[in-house]
């Protein structure tokens, strides 16, 4: 019987730590973290615009000198 109710125990545990961990993610983030995350997004699309100006001028001369 005790074994039961260790393993009662440890799913309780469990089950507790996973609620937590849940609620826990929606809840609104500290101001720093927003600023990284702004940051982190600015840094993205400035790389993938770059990237496709490489990409078209890269096409552009494929295609000029094929002509």
């Amino acid at each position: 019987m005790t074994t039961a109710w260790v393993v009662v125990g440890v799913f309780v545990l469990v089950a507790v730590a996973a609620i937590g961990v849940v609620l826990r993610r929606g809840r609104p983030a500290v101001d720093g973290d927003r600023a990284a995350g702004r940051d982190a997004r600015a840094r993205q699309q400035r790389y993938e615009a770059e990237r496709h100006g490489d990409q078209g001028d890269t096409w552009q001369r494929g295609r000029e000198s094929s002509g």
